[in-house]
């Protein structure tokens, strides 16, 4: 049950309920409300809202509800369309089709990820420090000849596939 479902169940609190008391022609609240501010809401889970969609009616419109109390069979399709676009905005196919929304949210996402991107390159630019001098290739191969200086380890580890006699790594 919708929020506004449930706040008119609410409201009411055991009187004869506003659909009961409305008519297709007139607003289910009466004249409290200026007619351009209607409370039309209408969705999947809350189908026939309170008030039609349409309030002020012209001449034409007028006429076509007047000629609504009579025979339906004398109604056109036209004319039906068009009395059902004064009770209800949308159809129950164009409530259920698919909106564009996700291009919206997929721009959006798109952006965070751009920008979280340039906030980590800002920051490995400017705020990170540069990398420690025990990472590069010279202070590799340097601590690298000082383990074989050493004979470090020499039944298992580095030194021992050191070849010393030719100052090559045996095969």
């Amino acid at each position: 049950m919708s929020f506004r479902a449930a706040w008119s169940l609410v409201l009411r609190k055991g009187e004869v309920g506003m659909r009961g008391i409305h008519s297709p022609g007139a607003t289910a609240h009466g004249k409290e409300k200026m007619p351009p501010y209607t409370s039309y809401h209408a969705q999947r889970s809350y189908p026939m809202p309170d008030e039609p969609f349409c309030t002020e009616l012209s001449a034409e419109q007028w006429a076509l509800k007047e000629k609504e109390k009579g025979s339906w069979t004398q109604l056109s399709h036209a004319e039906k369309v068009a009395l059902y676009r004064l009770q209800y905005h949308e159809t129950f196919a164009e409530m259920n089709r698919r909106s564009n929304e996700w291009k919206t949210v997929m721009g959006c996402v798109f952006f965070f990820f751009g920008f979280t991107g340039l906030m980590i390159w800002w920051q490995h630019v400017y705020v990170f420090p540069k990398k420690p001098i025990t990472l590069t290739d010279e202070w590799k191969a340097q601590q690298l000849q000082r383990i074989l200086d050493m004979k470090g380890n020499p039944v298992q580890g580095l030194a021992s596939r050191w070849d010393y006699e030719r100052k090559e790594w045996k095969k």
